[in-house]
């Protein structure tokens, strides 16, 4: 069942659809979790890119994402609203970045930035509580993929 603040999103506007993840973010649980699941095989499309390739993609997504997180707040009525997950799927590609190939750094970046994500430790948390609107929505996740990035390419580096 789709949350009711959910309904008054256009799923004419492509907007919308971005925002929710295509879709992901309706979950009735645990939307960030499965806008991340949603991530993953979209990261996967493009892993093969180069790295010039997939670090513009992630700028354009990222500076977009505040116009369409923003998009969707509006058209919700409530601040950060668990059903967008663009910023997820941003924050898991930041994650991704230069990660070496294979299911488990896909595994390895997903559980890492889903703690990031849900445990917020200084600067994310600040953020969280600081910035509002879709830049807000936006940045939080983006600090969480960097510090869980840091951590995946010392993990490839302790490994390799």
């Amino acid at each position: 069942m789709i949350k009711p603040e959910l309904k008054r999103l256009s799923w004419r506007n492509p907007l919308h659809w971005l925002a929710t993840g295509f879709g992901s973010g309706l979950a009735p649980v645990a939307p960030g979790t499965f806008g991340t699941l949603a991530a993953v095989p979209c990261y996967y499309l493009v892993s093969g890119w180069p790295l010039w390739a997939y670090l513009g993609l992630l700028l354009i997504g990222s500076v977009a994402g505040v116009w369409i997180c923003q998009s969707a707040t509006d058209a919700i009525g409530q601040e950060d609203h668990g059903g967008i997950v663009w910023d997820e799927f941003m924050g898991y590609g930041i994650t991704m970045i230069a990660a070496p190939a294979g299911w488990p750094w896909l595994l390895a970046g997903f559980l890492l930035f889903r703690l990031f994500d849900i445990l917020k430790p200084w600067p994310i948390g600040w953020v969280d509580r600081q910035v509002r609107g879709g830049l807000g929505i936006m940045l939080d996740d983006l600090l969480a993929g960097v510090m869980a990035w840091l951590c995946m390419q010392a993990l490839a580096w302790a490994l390799h």
